[in-house]
């Protein structure tokens, strides 16, 4: 079991304009939060990894194998493993990430 009380969660900044806090996670599921200033624009990148994303508020523009959407706050999406995909704030945003298996470069960060 993993539990991670809403005070415990450490916040790492891998690039400006994004907070990240690592939440429950097991060998096959990973829970994240972040947190996108206005304006951000992520790194384009991939990952053997499943992901489905909700956005918790705020709205994000994404570019998932070249097909472009927005998605606000109450929408999810899928993206599969090994597909490029790209995302940025249109506003301050929180959105919840999952992943699987659990993404173990994530993990080391509360080590």
């Amino acid at each position: 079991m993993s539990l991670v009380r809403n005070e415990e969660p450490k916040t790492f900044t891998p690039e400006p304009g994004m907070r990240r806090q690592v939440l429950a996670n097991t060998d096959q599921l990973m829970l994240i939060r972040h947190f996108f200033d206005a304006d951000w624009v992520g790194a384009r990148h991939s990952h053997p990894h499943h992901q489905l994303v909700y956005v918790v508020s705020g709205a994000i523009r994404v570019d998932v194998g070249g097909k472009v959407f927005d998605a606000h706050a109450g929408d999810s999406f899928i993206v599969d493993g090994g597909m490029e995909h790209q995302a940025s704030a249109l506003e301050a945003s929180e959105v919840l990430d999952v992943f699987t298996p659990t993404r173990e470069d994530y993990r080391e960060l509360l080590k």
